[in-house]
C-alpha cells in the first residue's frame, strides 16, 4: 500500500503544485504566527484555492479561539483541521461539533505514558497525528514542526479506532525506517522537506513523495 502523505506548512505556490504534483493527500496551511511557516488568511485562500479539488487542505491551529476559527474558515476553503495545541478532548469535541469539519489531533510523543491520552481523544476526532514532544531545555520550540523525532518503536504494534499518521523529524531518507517501525499509512512532513524553516524545497518535496510511493 502506498504510504498516504501530508505536505505541512506550505506557504507558496510552487510548494503546493509539488505536493499535488507528487501525489500528496493532503497540504497542511499553518495558523499559528510564531512559526516560520505561518500564513495570513489571505495567503491561505489563495493557496487554498490552488489547491481546491486536487488535494486535501488542512488548516492547522494552536489552542485557537472561536474568534480565530470563525475568521480563517469564513476566509480560507479547508477541508479539514488540525489541532496542536493542548486542546482538551471536549475542546476538540466543540470545535468538531460547532464547524462541522473532520478533525486532526496531535498527540505529542516522548516516552510511552504520552500515549495514555489517546483513548480521551478518539470518540471526539477523526484522525489522530502523533508527532515529537520538544524537550523542556529547547529553547524556541514550536508546538510542532521542530525536525526532532521520537521513539519510533514506541507505536509498533499498536492499533487505535481511528485512523493515525506519523509526524516529527521525517525525511526522504527516514521516511523507511520510520514506516517499517511503526506500520504508519500516512505520514506527515514539514521540516524535513525545506531548504530552511519555513522555505519549502520542491525537490525535497518530489523525493520524499517518490519514496512514499515505493513502501
Amino acid at each position: 500500500m502506498t504510504v498516504q502523505c501530508k505536505i505541512c506548512g506550505v506557504k507558496d505556490e510552487a510548494a503546493v503544485q509539488a505536493a499535488i504534483a507528487g501525489g500528496a493527500r493532503w497540504i497542511g496551511l499553518v495558523f499559528y504566527p510564531r512559526s516560520p511557516r505561518a500564513v495570513s488568511p489571505e495567503e491561505a485562500a489563495r493557496l487554498a484555492d490552488v489547491a481546491a479539488g486536487r488535494v486535501q487542505r488542512v488548516g492547522l491551529f494552536v489552542d485557537p479561539d472561536d474568534t480565530l476559527l470563525e475568521e480563517c474558515l469564513r476566509r480560507v476553503s479547508l477541508d479539514a483541521l488540525q489541532l496542536h495545541g493542548e486542546e482538551s478532548p471536549c475542546r476538540v469535541g466543540e470545535i468538531r461539533s460547532r464547524w462541522g469539519l473532520p478533525v486532526m489531533k496531535a498527540i505529542k510523543v516522548a516516552r510511552a505514558d504520552d500515549l495514555a491520552v489517546v483513548s480521551d481523544y478518539v470518540p471526539v476526532v477523526d484522525r489522530l497525528l502523533f508527532d515529537a514532544k520538544a524537550p523542556k531545555e529547547m529553547l524556541g520550540a514550536l508546538p510542532g514542526g521542530n525536525a526532532l523525532s521520537f521513539d519510533w518503536r514506541l507505536l509498533a504494534g499498536r492499533t487505535w479506532p481511528k485512523p493515525w499518521m506519523l509526524s516529527g523529524g521525517l525525511t526522504p531518507e527516514n521516511l523507511q525506517e520510520a514506516v517499517t517501525l511503526t506500520g504508519a499509512e500516512a505520514v506527515d512532513v514539514s521540516s524535513g522537506v525545506e531548504e530552511r524553516p519555513g522555505v519549502k524545497d520542491p525537490m525535497r518535496i518530489k523525493a520524499f513523495l517518490e519514496k512514499a510511493r515505493e513502501l
